[in-house]
C-alpha cells in the first residue's frame, strides 16, 4: 500500500497550489479519501473529503469556499486545489484513505509542507 503526497511548496498570501495524493496497492475507488494538516506545535486536523464516489464533499469551516477537493478514480489520485492562501495555512498536508466495513481501515501518507509567506 502506498498513499504519496505531491505539490505543496512556498506560496505567497492570495496565492493558489494543487495537491495531489496518489494511491496504489488497495481498491482506490471503495475509500473515502480525505486531506489533513498539521501546523507546528499543533495536532493534526481535518481539512475536507471526499466520498468514495466523488459525489459528496465536506470541508472545514477554515477552508470553506477556498479548498476543493476532487478525486480521478481511474488515475486512483485525489486533489487538493487551494485558493486565496492565508498564512494560518501553513502546514504539513497528509492524505487520508478510509473505508469503513465490519472493520475500519486506513492508510495515510508522508505529507507534504505548504508555507504560505511573503
Amino acid at each position: 500500500v502506498q498513499v504519496v503526497e505531491s505539490g505543496g511548496g512556498l506560496v505567497q498570501p492570495g496565492g493558489s497550489l494543487r495537491l495531489s495524493c496518489a494511491a496504489s496497492g488497495f481498491t482506490f475507488s471503495s475509500y473515502a479519501m480525505s486531506w489533513y494538516r498539521q501546523a507546528p506545535g499543533k495536532e493534526r486536523g481535518w481539512v475536507a473529503r471526499i466520498s468514495s464516489s466523488g459525489i459528496i464533499t465536506n470541508y472545514a469551516d477554515s477552508v470553506k469556499g477556498r479548498f476543493t477537493i476532487s478525486r480521478d478514480n481511474a488515475k486512483k489520485t485525489v486533489y487538493l486545489q487551494m485558493n486565496s492562501l492565508k498564512p494560518e495555512d501553513t502546514a504539513v498536508y497528509y492524505c487520508n484513505a478510509h473505508f469503513q466495513s465490519a472493520y475500519s481501515y486506513d492508510y495515510w501518507g508522508q505529507g507534504t509542507q505548504v508555507t504560505v509567506s511573503s
